[in-house]
């Protein structure tokens, strides 16, 4: 082990986890149509699933908003998002709790402006990331939880949620494709 490196941090580790995420959604988002991007597949039971479209945005939208309360800021989304969005939904909506009926409103105005506005969010990430105070992950982001979750658990939450968001995006563009 080279003794002048320095050991990576779980500043490192979260960056590298983030960094996955944009090349994930792009091989799943821009290579296909506004059409694609809003189907919703028909799971087993016969209801609608999430379409790629909402399941992409809703990634955007949980890490937006779980990055914006770790450090009091305003969304990324509150940037005029909305508007370039073109979604239909109420600018405080995320996506948690909507009903087969909510994502089957899911519009977007195209299939570039969504991984836009998952490229700022992901770039609002790494800045308050490489921005983070030495100790600035242990404090403690939401008390509702026994134990407290800190700003490190809460981001590891949201990289697992935005990687398994994003494998369930691509497995239905394959899905549909074939």
């Amino acid at each position: 082990m080279n003794q002048n490196a320095s050991e990576p941090t779980a500043v490192d580790a979260l960056l590298e986890s983030f960094s996955r995420i944009p090349e994930l959604l792009h091989n799943v988002v821009d290579d296909i149509d506004a059409d694609l991007l809003t189907t919703q597949p028909q799971l087993p039971e016969g209801h609608p699933g999430n379409s790629i479209g909402w399941i992409v945005w809703h990634i955007g939208r949980m890490e937006d908003a779980q990055v914006a309360a770790i450090t009091d800021a305003p969304e990324v989304y509150a940037d005029g998002w909305a508007e370039r969005l073109g979604t239909p939904y109420a600018a405080d909506t995320h996506g948690y709790g909507m009903s087969a009926g909510d994502v089957a409103r899911f519009t977007v105005s195209s299939p570039s402006a969504l991984t836009d506005y998952y490229d700022a969010v992901h770039a609002r990430t790494v800045e308050v990331l490489q921005s983070t105070p030495a100790g600035g992950l242990s404090r403690v982001v939401d008390e509702r939880w026994d134990p407290p979750v800190t700003a490190l658990v809460r981001l590891v939450s949201v990289v697992d949620d935005a990687a398994q968001h994003a494998g369930q995006a691509a497995y239905i563009k394959g899905l549909l494709q074939d």
